[in-house]
């Protein structure tokens, strides 16, 4: 089945090809008309590890949303000189409520950036410095029933944040991770920080930028992920996940890289 990835805090315009707003709207119809379900990302993992049956996945696929700006869940929150945008969660939930007894399982795993200094950092570098990276939402989205939260590292390893000298950390990938203490850094400290503050540790990761460290995927992962409460990680390669996928990197299908039309979302679907 496929997982399809949106980015709420990237807009250029009102068009479907310039706003994953208007682009998950216009998705979700299709989705609707192709008779496909939307279920939530942990049946998925749950499939993977042999807690559910992979034949309730048939015909579904599941939505995610990287890196965890207030345009993920809050409704009219104003983009810059784009003005008010819906959020990715009211959309969702307006599409539930056309149906609801077959779409109340939907929901929409948004994947958080813990640290609050580099979120305060990406806000003002990268956005309007208008706290749309702040915390204040997630527990109300989370008990909307609809959105659930994953953790995108500490900080994105994300290229405004300065060096961090003690662990020799240049910023800007994060193929950088390679090593268990900047692992500790990025997914551990996260994890706990995450796990405080939403009640329980969130049990999938997204890598940043999509990249994937090999010291990741091949041994910290496999060898700590279960003590940290991880079962599964994400990456933004396109493709399929099936029984024999590698559960440390998962394929996610990203709106406006992967498909840029809801025709293109359909060809990508069909061709399962």
């Amino acid at each position: 089945m496929h997982i399809l990835t949106y980015h709420a805090g990237l807009i250029d315009g009102p068009r479907y090809e310039q706003n994953d707003h208007v682009a998950l709207r216009e998705d979700l119809k299709r989705i609707g008309t192709l008779g496909l379900r939307v279920v939530p990302l942990h049946w998925v993992v749950d499939a993977l590890l042999g807690r559910r049956d992979w034949s309730t996945l048939q015909r579904a696929v599941a939505l995610t949303c990287d890196d965890g700006t207030a345009f993920d869940a809050l409704p009219g929150r104003v983009y810059g000189p784009h003005g008010p945008q819906p959020s990715l969660l009211a959309v969702l939930k307006q599409w539930i409520s056309e149906e609801p007894e077959t779409r109340r399982q939907a929901n929409i795993t948004s994947f958080l950036i813990a640290s609050p200094e580099a979120r305060s950092a990406m806000d003002r570098e990268c956005l309007f410095n208008a706290d749309d990276l702040g915390s204040d939402w997630w527990l109300d989205a989370q008990n909307s029933g609809h959105m659930v939260f994953g953790n995108h590292s500490w900080d994105h390893n994300h290229p405004v944040l300065p060096p961090h000298e003690a662990l020799q950390l240049q910023r800007g990938d994060f193929f950088a991770i390679d090593s268990e203490g900047k692992a500790n850094h990025e997914i551990a400290q996260a994890q706990q920080f995450l796990g405080a503050a939403l009640g329980n540790r969130p049990n999938v990761f997204a890598y940043p930028f999509g990249h994937v460290p090999a010291f990741l995927l091949n041994d910290y992962l496999p060898r700590c992920g279960a003590d940290l409460g991880l079962d599964a990680a994400f990456t933004t390669d396109p493709g399929i996940v099936h029984a024999q996928s590698d559960r440390w990197a998962l394929p996610r299908s990203v709106c406006r890289w992967h498909w840029k039309t809801p025709d293109e979302l359909e060809a990508l679907l069909e061709a399962e």
